[in-house]
């Protein structure tokens, strides 16, 4: 996991965010339920994460600071999302190396035993 990072949204983002936050007015005709004001500020967070480069499920608020002040996890580049990728697929290969080992070492010697019987 990557350092949390500390960020500052413009005047218009943070009003875009506001904005996104309050209800939506709607006639309801049928099933059809709107949005709700949090899956609208999710939605919102998810553009500004992309437009800021951030991980918009990781924001937090930054206590004594202004409500356009916060912290976020920045998004993964291709290159560092193939690194952490490759990484943890040679983490796996030499864990199933271990493993295998092992079960080699437990055969070999239980075959030991049988073959001194």
């Amino acid at each position: 996991m990557y350092p949390r990072v500390e960020y500052e949204m413009t005047e218009k983002d943070l009003n875009e965010m506001l904005s996104a936050c309050k209800p939506v007015v709607a006639i309801k005709i049928g099933n059809y339920v709107p949005s709700s004001p949090q899956q609208n500020a999710n939605r919102a967070w998810k553009v500004l994460g992309k437009k800021m480069g951030f991980e918009s499920d990781t924001v937090r608020p930054i206590a004594g600071k202004g409500h356009g002040f916060f912290t976020a996890v920045p998004s993964e580049t291709d290159e560092q999302r193939k690194e952490r990728e490759n990484k943890e697929a040679e983490q796996k290969r030499f864990k199933e190396i271990d493993r295998l080992r092992t079960e080699i070492q437990e055969r070999e010697s239980d075959l030991k035993e049988l073959l001194t019987q």
